[in-house]
């Protein structure tokens, strides 16, 4: 929609509104208890735009909130509204921000750091330790999602849209700036060959930025051959693996011995025939699963790297030994720093799959937010469709 006819539904002429009003908001009080609810929202800050939400993706992170009130060690303690994949409109401008307009369209970047610690000034802002990050239970009190109709947020952290970049693709830029972060902190050199454990949003876009970083053979493996088929099918990998359930096991020598096969059936994928292939350059971890992690570090050639990109088994048996016999690097990344101007001239230019072909499920309005947290926790919806990407509409 052109901004002309986005000034017509917020018909705004000052810059920031004159006294406080109310929006309706989804909230989440305990496990898969939503509800909507009327809240106050102030004028934005000097330095803060108030946003009218269009677009949320629904996270694997605010799914966990849905269903338990926690995402791994942190615990909600007080009502949170989650989503945290957005883009919106400006509908007010505090009175020291230049450079906006009512009705122009932005991606939020929602992690707002402190500007001050030494990570921030190193440019390493989302290691700050006083991250606030919304839809997230680890400040208190909760910064609050965008599962709601407006909200005031940083000018600084409201990014400008392109004209022909849709709000659906703008909400990605939210994951679109994990595989970002990810493939920079790699190094992916032209020609180098990488492997991808799971085909959810965040693995099929890792997927995506290796190839456009000059991996020339990327591999993704996943349990789901939905998902695998659609990665071949759409072009975010060269080759894909359909992880079968092995049995299960107790004792750690027998996991290895499981992880060892895992890793040796996606070399064989991935050597392309090779006979003096020694394993891939670059392995991502996009699961978080301990056995990703295991089969990762034998399937990695020697001087390689594996990324820890998913968040998942917090305490995780690893062959050390594979990493220092090998070199191999373990390297950790959390969010992302820096990446959404990158994130907008990558979708700008039409380089990667398209990111509203992943949108397999929209929803519209907060009354359909629980319709949509139910979907978002499957694989396949009630039709045997997949299910990949679920967005709310406002």
């Amino acid at each position: 929609m052109a901004p002309s006819a986005l000034a017509d539904i917020y018909p705004i002429p000052a810059r920031h509104y004159s006294k406080s009003s109310t929006v309706v908001a989804s909230v989440l009080h305990g496990p898969r208890d939503l509800r909507l609810e009327t809240r106050t929202i102030s004028d934005p800050g000097p330095n803060e735009l108030q946003i009218a939400i269009k677009a949320t993706g629904i996270c694997g992170s605010d799914c966990s909130y849905f269903n338990k009130f926690r995402n791994g060690d942190l615990c909600a303690v007080e009502p949170l509204s989650l989503g945290h994949e957005s883009a919106g409109v400006v509908v007010a401008i505090g009175q020291n921000v230049a450079g906006y307009q009512i009705g122009e369209r932005v991606a939020l970047e929602v992690g707002v750091p402190c500007d001050n610690c030494r990570s921030c000034q190193r440019g390493r802002y989302n290691l700050c330790p006083q991250m606030r990050f919304r839809s997230s239970a680890k400040s208190v009190p909760h910064f609050q999602g965008t599962l709601q109709e407006r909200i005031n947020h940083p000018a600084k952290w409201c990014h400008k849209l392109p004209s022909h970049v849709s709000m659906e693709s703008a909400a990605l830029l939210e994951p679109l700036s994990v595989a970002i972060h990810a493939t920079r902190k790699a190094q992916i050199e032209q020609g180098d060959t990488a492997l991808v454990f799971g085909a959810g949003t965040v693995g099929l876009l890792t997927a995506a930025m290796a190839k456009l970083s000059g991996a020339t053979t990327v591999v993704i493996a996943d349990i789901d051959y939905g998902r695998i088929n659609y990665a071949l099918s759409n072009g975010f990998a060269h080759k894909g693996y359909i992880v079968t359930p092995r049995k299960n096991a107790n004792e750690t020598a027998e996991k290895l011995a499981i992880a060892k096969e895992l890793a040796a059936d996606v070399m064989q994928i991935a050597s392309l025939n090779d006979i003096d292939f020694e394993g891939v350059d670059v392995t991502f971890d996009c699961t978080g699963k301990e056995i990703c992690m295991q089969a990762g570090l034998y399937a990695t050639r020697p001087g390689g790297k594996l990324v820890m990109v998913g968040m998942g088994t917090p305490i995780q048996t690893l062959p050390m030994s594979a990493s220092h016999l090998k070199e191999v690097d373990i390297i950790g990344i959390f969010r992302y720093a820096n990446t959404y101007p990158t994130g907008i001239k990558i979708i700008s230019a039409g380089v990667l799959p398209s990111l509203d072909n992943m949108i397999t499920h929209r929803f519209k309005g907060l009354a359909a937010v629980k319709e949509a947290f139910e979907h978002a926790g499957k694989t396949v919806d009630k039709d045997g469709n997949l299910v990949l990407k679920v967005l709310v509409e406002m």
